[in-house]
C-alpha cells in the first residue's frame, strides 16, 4: 500500500487490520479515506487515533451541518490524514465532488464481506463502491475483512474490481479463545450460570456479550439477567437511539458490563477486554458466529465463546429461510451456510479444526474447545433413527399426509397421550410407545442430530418434519447413523476459563499493574474516553514489569510512542516512582 499497490486483505477480529491502512495513510501524501458502515462507533475510532497524534475525523449523519463543513474544510486544506465515512454517504453525488477536489492517498474498504451476497452481512451500498475504481483510478484501495470463505473472498475481489491486487491472508485462529456448545435445557439459567462461573474474577465481574435473535429475547435476558445481579443492559435497533448510544458508551467505557444484543452490536467494536461471548441462540452461518465469538479476547487473553442451541433453533432457521424472500439458488445458499453451522455445533471432534476448516484452514486437534477438553461419547443411533423416521413416515401415509413437529413425535414415541394423539387416532400407530428407552431430552437430540445430518428436514411456518433423500437408505439399515452422547451438564474447571488479566505478575509487580490500571481508569473517566484508548493491559504490564524512570526508557516499552509519552508520560513516571517510594 505505502508503494501504491492494491490489497485484499483477510484476517482475524483483533489481527490488526486497521494498520493494515493506518502505517500507508501516515506514510503516502494526502488524506486516506476508511469507508466503514460503523456510524455508531466512528467517534470512538477517530477519538482513539487523535489520542495518538492522528489527524483524524469522520463524516457522518450525526453530526451537525457546521461540524460536517469544518470537517470538509479541513480535508480540503490538507489538515486531515485519515478521514471515516459510510458507504451510504460516499454513494451520494456531493460526498464524491467533495473527495475530487482534494488529495487522496489511499481508499480503505473495512468490513469488505458486506459487498458479498453470499456473505452473512450483505450491505447494497457496498455494491456501490465497485464504482471507485474508475472515480479514482490512481488511488490505491485496500479490501479489508476478518471473516471469508474462499467464494466471498472472490466475490469481493470480483465486485470491488480488484483483480490486480496483492491477497493477504493469514491464520483465523484464535488460540486464546475456548469455544464451548451444548444443547439448551432452559437456556436462561444456562447462561446464568455460565456468567456467574467465567463472568467473574476474584469476585470482580468482567465485561461480556449475549447475542439473541430476536429484540424481545433481547430485552428478556437482558431483564432475567439484571434480576439476578448481573450488569446487563439490552442493545437492538428498535430502542430509542440515545438509550442505544449511552449503552455503547458505558460498554466501551466500563469495566463489568454485559450487553444482551442482536448480531448488529459489535462489528468494528475495538474493546480489547471483552471475556466472554455468548450465544443463546443458534447463529446462521459459521461466518457470523466466527465474527460474533472474535469480539472475545481481541487483547490476546484467554476468553470464552458459549453457546447453547436445541432443536427448536434448527426449526427456526430453516422457517426463516423457506419464508425468506430470495430466489431457490439463494435459500439454498443459506441452507448450506446453516448446514455448515449445525455441522459445528455436532462434531464429536475438535471445534476449532471444524471451524478453521470453514475457512480452509487445517490444524492440529486445539486442546483448548469443549470436545477436545471433554471429548464426546458416541453411540450407534440406527435404530433410535429409524424409529423416528418410520414415526414420520406412518404419520404421513396412514392419516393423509398428515405432519408434526418433534414435540408431538416424541409422545408417540413415548407412548405420552395428548390432545392429538387421542383426536387423530396416533395411538394406534405401530410406533406408539417403542421409544422409551430415551428420555425426551435425549430424543430432542436424536432429532436435532437427524436434521444436522441432513435425514429429517423441517418445513413451513410450523416446522413440520419430513423425510429427506437419505431417510430411506437409513430405514432399510443400509446407513448407519452415529449419535453424539448427550452430555451431562456439569460446572466447568475455571484453568480453561476466562482470566481478568492473566498477567502472571505477582507481588510488587501486580500490585504496580493494579496502580496503574486505577490511575488509567481516571484518566479515562475524566477524558471520557475508553481505557484502552490510553494504555493496553500489556502495556501496563511491561510498565510494571521494567519500571521506567525516564521519558526516554518509556518509549522503550511496547505501547508507547512520542505522543503518548507527551500527554502521559509525566503522570505514569509520578505514579512509578511514588509506588516505589511506598
Amino acid at each position: 500500500m505505502i508503494g501504491g499497490g492494491d490489497a485484499v486483505v483477510l484476517m482475524p477480529t483483533g489481527g490488526g487490520k486497521s494498520l493494515c491502512y493506518q502505517i500507508p495513510a501516515l506514510v503516502r501524501e494526502g488524506c486516506a479515506i476508511v469507508v466503514s458502515p460503523l456510524i455508531a462507533l466512528m467517534a470512538d475510532q477517530v477519538g482513539a487515533l487523535q489520542q495518538l497524534g492522528v489527524r483524524a475525523a469522520y463524516l457522518n449523519s450525526t453530526q451537525s451541518f457546521d461540524e460536517r463543513r469544518e470537517v470538509e474544510e479541513a480535508f480540503l486544506s490538507g489538515e486531515l490524514e485519515l478521514l471515516y465515512i459510510a458507504p451510504e454517504r460516499l454513494s451520494g453525488t456531493g460526498t464524491r465532488e467533495l473527495l475530487s477536489r482534494g488529495r487522496l492517498s489511499l481508499i480503505a474498504i473495512d468490513e469488505a464481506h458486506c459487498v458479498s451476497q453470499w456473505g452473512h452481512d450483505f450491505r447494497p451500498d457496498y455494491l456501490a463502491l465497485g464504482e471507485l475504481a474508475q472515480l479514482w483510478p490512481e488511488v490505491p484501495r485496500i479490501a479489508l475483512t476478518a471473516t471469508a470463505t474462499d467464494r466471498t473472498h472472490r466475490e469481493i475481489t470480483e465486485r470491488l474490481h480488484l483483480e490486480r491486487a496483492r491477497h493477504f491472508v493469514s491464520s483465523f485462529d484464535r488460540p486464546n479463545i475456548t469455544y464451548r456448545i451444548e444443547s439448551k435445557n432452559r437456556v436462561q439459567q444456562q447462561l446464568l450460570e455460565f456468567i456467574r462461573t467465567e463472568g467473574f474474577e476474584d469476585g470482580v465481574a468482567l465485561t461480556g456479550i449475549v447475542y439473541a435473535l430476536s429484540r424481545k429475547s433481547v430485552e428478556k435476558i437482558a431483564k432475567f439477567l439484571s434480576d439476578n445481579g448481573i450488569d446487563a443492559m439490552p442493545y437492538h435497533a428498535g430502542m430509542d437511539p440515545a438509550v442505544r448510544e449511552a449503552t455503547l458508551r458505558r460498554f466501551l467505557r466500563e469495566d463489568g458490563v454485559v450487553v444482551v444484543a442482536t448480531i448488529a452490536f459489535g462489528m468494528g467494536i475495538d474493546k480489547p477486554d471483552v471475556r466472554f461471548v455468548a450465544h443463546v441462540d443458534l447463529p446462521k452461518s459459521v461466518e457470523g458466529y466466527y465474527q460474533e465469538t472474535g469480539r472475545a479476547g481481541r487483547d490476546g487473553l484467554p476468553s470464552v465463546a458459549w453457546m447453547a442451541y436445541g432443536l427448536a433453533d434448527v426449526v427456526q432457521q430453516r422457517r426463516l429461510i423457506d419464508m425468506s424472500d430470495g430466489d431457490q439458488a439463494h435459500r439454498m445458499a443459506q441452507g448450506r451456510l446453516l448446514d455448515a453451522m449445525l455441522a459445528l455445533c455436532e462434531t464429536a471432534t475438535c471445534r476449532r479444526q471444524q471451524l478453521l476448516r470453514y475457512f480452509g484452514q487445517e490444524i492440529a486437534p486445539c486442546g483448548n474447545c469443549d470436545t477436545c477438553l471433554n471429548p464426546p461419547q458416541t453411540w450407534d443411533g440406527t435404530v433410535a433413527a429409524q424409529k423416528a423416521l418410520s414415526t414420520v413416515w406412518r404419520l404421513d401415509r396412514e392419516y393423509g399426509g398428515q405432519r408434526y413437529g418433534a414435540g408431538h413425535l416424541i409422545d408417540i414415541l413415548l407412548g405420552k397421550p395428548n390432545d392429538r394423539t387421542q383426536q387423530h387416532g396416533h395411538e394406534r400407530l405401530s410406533t406408539f410407545g417403542i421409544g422409551t428407552e430415551l428420555t425426551a431430552q435425549q430424543w430432542q437430540g436424536v432429532f436435532r442430530q437427524l436434521i444436522a445430518q441432513g435425514h429429517l428436514a423441517p418445513h413451513g411456518e410450523y416446522g413440520v418434519l419430513t423425510l429427506t433423500g437419505s431417510s430411506a437408505a437409513v430405514l432399510r439399515g443400509d446407513l448407519p447413523v452415529t449419535f453424539r452422547t448427550e452430555p451431562e451438564r456439569t460446572r466447568p474447571a475455571r484453568s480453561g476459563g476466562a482470566k481478568r488479566t492473566d498477567t502472571g505478575l505477582s507481588g510488587d509487580d501486580g500490585a504496580l499493574f493494579e496502580a496503574l490500571r486505577r490511575w488509567r481508569a481516571a484518566v479515562a473517566k475524566e477524558a471520557d474516553a475508553p481505557a484502552y484508548t490510553v494504555f493496553a493491559n500489556k502495556t501496563l504490564e511491561a510498565l510494571a514489569q521494567l519500571r521506567p524512570t525516564s521519558e526516554a526508557e518509556l518509549l522503550t516499552v511496547s505501547g508507547i510512542g512520542q505522543a503518548k509519552a507527551d500527554k502521559y508520560g509525566s503522570d505514569v513516571l509520578a505514579v512509578i516512582a511514588e509506588f516505589a517510594a511506598a
